[in-house]
């Protein structure tokens, strides 16, 4: 009689994954820390940015943009609460394209949401692989908890959520 063996349809149980799992938590995860590091280092001119914007308590926003944008960076990169980290980067990524982004269509060359699209789905598909081998989540046996479609969901469904909820509390733009 000839066994079959079914392996288990989770991308953490995919080893030899793990390199590109890596990278693209580099990938994504570095270019969140950039940006909030970049916003943390002047708070004042993104605060006054967020209100030309439209955004109520500019400084608030400011703030909470730099601290979000920098956490959820480095636990990508580290591969910590993987899911979760996931949704900050597309609550965030869906704040801008709304708040910015889609109303100058698709390039980012005229300052369309292409970009921030690409990093909130990265996220997500991130979120669906696992982060690999080689990361914090890994070595607590977190990976295999909300792992696949499921992770992918959440992050998605979670992000598009708090970004709902910010847009709603915050935003308020000019009328053309």
């Amino acid at each position: 009689m000839t066994r079959v063996r079914i392996e288990p349809d989770s991308a953490t149980t995919h080893s030899g994954h793990s390199s590109v799992q890596l990278l693209l938590r580099a990938a994504i995860g570095g270019t969140m820390i950039a940006h909030g590091v970049k916003h943390g280092r002047s708070i004042d001119g993104t605060a006054g940015w967020f209100g030309s914007i439209g955004f109520r308590r500019p400084k608030l926003q400011a703030q909470t943009s730099a601290f979000v944008e920098v956490g959820s960076g480095a636990a990508i990169v580290a591969g910590a609460a993987t899911p979760l980290a996931a949704a900050a980067v597309v609550g965030t990524m869906a704040v801008a394209a709304r708040s910015v982004h889609v109303p100058n269509g698709f390039f980012i060359t005229s300052e369309g949401w292409e970009y921030v699209a690409n990093l909130a789905v990265g996220a997500v598909a991130l979120a669906g692989i696992g982060p690999g081998r080689w990361s914090v989540d890994r070595a607590l046996g977190l990976d295999t908890k909300v792992s696949g479609n499921h992770a992918a969901a959440l992050a998605a469904g979670l992000g598009l959520v708090a970004a709902g909820a910010q847009l709603a509390t915050f935003h308020r733009p000019e009328p053309h």
